[in-house]
């Protein structure tokens, strides 16, 4: 994902290598509960304009505006694009399974979208269902603002299962001027001044021949963004001061469990903080989902996010799209990966009742309480103190108990918005630059939807 990291997206998401014991109580799964002060309706001051554009699919209208061939457009209250009549049929070979099989497909093509910030990276984001004997692969061909173009870079190859197929990046995409790093497109040298000036994205849905199964995607859409590389951010004013009731989940105490999903546990931040949200909203998983897992273990929902995020190709948990869409096979729930510009956005989305997760990568020493350091390792913010530090779910700490944290304000906006650091060797490597997952309802309400709206998501 980070240019200076490359070729290995990997390192960006690895969990942290420590931790430390907080103190905190257990957190309630009530959704509708959370701490508030008296500055809680205070409006966060509007952050400066940021360097993003995100284009979404997601109504009867942008469905029955693409191309399609084989597929049509439903409506409803989740309008979304389905298989029609096929356009045809084609063999898969799984790489992770040997297996080649015949699938019927069909695709939509969006129209073209121009980015209002020309970009050096771009992340696909989709929300679907996928039954059993279907699946779907995610395309991106891009126009270079020097007027060439890309070709046609897969973005993944998703099942919400995997009896079907083994949900998949792709590596080894490029042309000589852009590539593929497993979820991210990346400008090779964005100091050349090039950049991706527009795109289209292309859904190929797959079901089993003479079947009437059929994928449902109901959103699809990309964040493009032009970053500056900096290794320090303009500190925000705090704006608000709530905390939200979210689950509390340990990736440690899961340590050695299911090893062939990324060495169990330790390497679990991303999927153990989305089950966190996913919970806040009201997912739940039911005994039947849950009877693969060993009854031993604690937790047995965080062992199914990890089975159910993870990437074959990437041969971890971390990928950032199959998080997204892993969130929205749970009913009411809609997930995007973005970036956001300051605290004061996630300030906007916390009055809102809205938690988000975010990506960060610091030297122990950084990040006052943290007790580790990490290349890179998600959080869930739940909230702001009086003082304005944040308030964040660790998912790297020794109990469920423990996760609940309070982190200095400008330690962890820098952290977590910044380009470029030194890492422990004092060699510059990248920092995450603001990415951030958002989870919601799919009907947000209107305060909800002004609020991501407001952080550039529509």
């Amino acid at each position: 994902m980070i240019r200076a990291e490359q070729p290995s997206r990997r390192t960006v998401l690895a969990a942290a290598v420590a931790a430390v014991a907080g103190s905190a109580a257990p957190a309630s799964a009530d959704t509708a509960s959370s701490t508030v002060t008296d500055t809680a309706d205070r409006a966060p001051d509007r952050a400066p304009a940021r360097r993003v554009d995100n284009r979404f699919w997601t109504t009867y209208a942008h469905w029955r505006d693409g191309t399609a061939k084989g597929t049509r457009a439903v409506a409803g209250v989740r309008p979304g694009v389905v298989i029609d009549t096929p356009a045809g049929t084609a063999d898969y070979t799984d790489p992770h399974t040997g297996t080649t099989a015949a699938w019927e497909y069909g695709t939509w093509t969006s129209p073209g979208h121009d980015l209002a910030v020309p970009a050096t990276e771009a992340i696909v984001s989709w929300n679907a269902r996928t039954p059993a004997g279907t699946w779907l692969q995610v395309e991106l061909k891009g126009t270079y603002s020097d007027g060439t173009h890309t070709p046609w870079y897969v973005m993944g190859r998703w099942a919400a299962g995997d009896q079907d197929i083994r949900r998949t990046s792709v590596d080894g995409q490029s042309d000589d001027k852009s590539r593929i790093w497993t979820d991210t497109f990346a400008i090779d040298d964005p100091a050349t001044g090039l950049r991706l000036a527009s795109y289209r994205l292309r859904l190929t849905l797959y079901r089993k021949p003479g079947t009437k199964a059929t994928p449902t995607v109901w959103r699809l859409g990309a964040m493009g963004s032009d970053v500056a590389d900096r290794f320090t951010v303009p500190a925000s004013a705090p704006g608000l001061a709530r905390e939200l009731t979210v689950p509390r989940y340990s990736q440690e105490i899961h340590v050695g469990q299911y090893p062939q999903y990324d060495n169990g546990g330790e390497a679990w931040c991303s999927p153990t903080s989305s089950q966190m949200i996913i919970e806040y909203w009201g997912g739940r998983l039911t005994s039947d989902q849950l009877a693969w897992v060993d009854p031993s273990y604690p937790d047995p929902q965080v062992c199914h996010a990890a089975r159910y995020t993870y990437d074959y190709q990437y041969a971890g948990c971390g990928n950032w799209p199959f998080n997204a869409a892993y969130a929205a096979t749970f009913k009411g729930l809609q997930g995007v990966v973005t970036r956001l510009g300051s605290l004061t956005d996630l300030e906007t989305l916390i009055a809102a009742g809205i938690p988000a997760m975010t990506s960060q990568s610091f030297l122990k020493e950084e990040l006052t309480g943290a007790g580790y350091g990490t290349s890179g390792h998600l959080m869930t913010v739940i909230g702001f103190t009086d003082t304005g530090d944040v308030i964040a779910n660790d998912p790297n700490s020794p109990t469920d108990e423990a996760v609940r944290r309070v982190y200095k304000r400008r330690e962890w906006e820098n952290i977590w918005l910044r380009t470029k650091r030194y890492n422990a060797s004092g060699k510059v490597v990248s920092g995450t630059g603001g990415v951030c997952y958002l989870y919601f309802p799919a009907l947000p309400t209107p305060r909800q939807r002004k609020a991501l709206a407001d952080v550039g998501v529509r």
